[in-house]
């Protein structure tokens, strides 16, 4: 078999959380400290079903996976120092880093690669991101730096899947564990990771401090610690900023950007995302099942407003899930969708459904109405409230349900107990979305839709087959043009991600900030 080698290659009061340790802006001793807010408790997993949003910066921090986002947004080598793929695309080695510990003095070898990809490939474990790895027919041991991904059909995107909150567990710290999702002490308390930085102290609804890895294999970073405080409000978020209580933040309600612009200590700056933000209908609810109402929905709405009132212009309306920022697939010849509330009528119309006395539409006796449900995040609150008034204008009568985010995930978007959701996904910069809407990560993917087309299915899987940019380029070319048509998400918009850092923090590259805290080795406090 030959092979060929890939070149190195909302305005709401202040929490206050005691007994956190020094601030960025406070006294700090050695190479300073830098906290970061996130919105909920994290899973120390980045595998678990239960670790989303909230779990992946401190995993990121954690963990190494086999590759990470270089600063190109090409894979890059972490703990796989190099990879090689067979001339059929079907088997892939990874060439391991010697000399790397975890965090407890181990030995990091093939055989932890090997233990966190058999739990991924596990489907009664339905691990987070699993569906990305479906077409992993094997991971082999060749010897305690190398291993092999044998694969059932060749996967163009595994190199970046490898890399996207992928991290490698370590093996001898579940011995005995038959669940590994059961196993609270490292899940939820004392994690062992191969990252630049390593657990010190963890108060559940309050911060999690890590601690600098001086034994860290690409170097030993500057920073002392990195704390993750709990904190889901955006305004308070922004207030600990200005204060010198945060280091750095999301300004995801960029309406708030004005508290921050212009002063002294504070750099804002935008980085393109390869993000949407989406309205997702259950397609097991009947009343969206017939295109037509996807594509009144569409037109329903004045997006170029709602991104203007909401986020300052710092976005633009979304054709479908692949970003501008994928430059080489992005596809700019789909079908679109304008404000036009005339032709939103017309095709409910067609659709079957009429006005009746109140004006609200109804169809075989039946009022067209829906719940639509959000995590009490962002400014998800406000922006279900547009979006119910908008839809109220054609006639569609919207039953708003927020929830705490937590609630959000466990009752509603886990089980698929939904008929409508607001939510965003964070993408791997390739256009693979296989895990989003192919048919098969319907029920314990990301596919939460639960959209069933077999076109998509073909093109996902040739888009994940092809062996060179030009194939990959013409089935997702195709890809886009469908789920356009089709809508299995009703888009809202690419985001431009704003972020506002203290000026004492250098160092962070110029990527969205989920992939900078990859390189928290490299960052400084002056």
């Amino acid at each position: 078999m030959r092979f060929r080698t890939i070149g190195i290659l909302v305005v709401g009061l202040v929490l206050v959380v005691g007994g956190l340790p020094p601030a960025s802006g406070g006294p700090a001793s050695g190479g300073g400290s830098v906290v970061f807010p996130i919105v909920a408790d994290p899973t120390f997993n980045p595998w678990h079903p239960r670790a989303f949003v909230e779990s992946v910066f401190p995993n990121r921090v954690i963990y190494n996976g086999l590759t990470k986002p270089g600063k190109n947004l090409q894979p890059a080598p972490d703990l796989a120092e190099r990879w090689e793929i067979s001339s059929d695309g079907l088997v892939w080695t990874f060439f391991l880093r010697k000399g790397v510990k975890w965090h407890d003095g181990r030995d990091f070898t093939s055989e932890d690669v090997k233990f966190t990809y058999d739990i991924v490939m596990d489907p009664k474990l339905a691990a987070s991101g699993s569906a990305n790895f479906r077409t992993v027919k094997e991971v082999k041991i060749v010897d305690p730096h190398t291993v092999q991904f044998v694969l059932h059909s060749p996967v163009a995107s595994l190199a970046a899947f490898v890399g996207t909150n992928a991290g490698i567990i370590p093996k001898h710290a579940f011995q005995g564990i038959a669940d590994p999702w059961t196993h609270d002490a490292f899940n939820k308390r004392a994690p062992i990771g191969t990252g630049a930085f390593k657990m010190k102290e963890y108060v559940p609804g309050a911060y999690v401090t890590l601690e600098r890895n001086p034994n860290y294999f690409a170097g030993t970073p500057t920073l002392d610690t990195v704390t993750f405080k709990v904190l889901p409000d955006i305004n308070a978020q922004v207030a600990q900023l200005l204060s010198g209580d945060l280091t750095l933040v999301f300004i995801d309600n960029p309406a708030l950007v004005r508290a921050v612009r212009g002063r002294p200590n504070i750099d804002v700056t935008t980085v393109p995302q390869t993000n949407f933000y989406y309205l997702a209908p259950n397609f097991q609810t009947a009343v969206f099942q017939d295109r037509r109402v996807r594509q009144a929905i569409m037109h329903s709405w004045d997006r170029p407003a709602m991104i203007n009132g909401f986020l300052q212009g710092f976005a633009q309306p979304a054709t479908g899930p692949v970003s501008p920022a994928l430059r080489a697939y992005y596809n700019p010849n789909v079908k679109t969708y304008d404000f036009d509330r005339s032709r939103a009528r017309a095709l409910l119309a067609e659709a079957g459904w009429r006005p009746g006395p109140d004006g609200m539409l109804t169809k075989d006796g039946q009022r067209f109405r829906f719940t639509l449900t959000y995590a009490t995040v962002q400014y998800f609150e406000p922006l279900a409230a547009l979006v119910q008034q908008y839809l109220k204008a054609v006639g569609i009568d919207v039953v708003l349900e927020g929830l705490e985010f937590n609630q959000f995930i466990t009752q509603r978007l886990l089980p698929r107990k939904f008929e409508a959701l607001l939510g965003w996904w964070v993408t791997p910069a390739d256009p693979d979305f296989f895990n989003y809407l192919h048919s098969s990560a319907a029920e314990k993917g990301f596919n939460l839709p639960l959209y069933n087309n077999k076109e998509v299915d073909a093109l996902l899987e040739a888009g994940r087959q092809a062996t060179n940019v030009r194939d990959r380029q013409k089935a997702y070319t195709r890809f886009q043009e469908l789920v356009a048509e089709d809508l299995p998400y009703l888009y809202l918009w690419w985001p431009s991600e704003i972020r506002a850092v203290n000026k004492r923090l250098s160092g962070l590259p110029n990527i969205g900030l989920r992939d900078a805290f990859q390189y928290t080795h490299e960052w400084r406090w002056q």
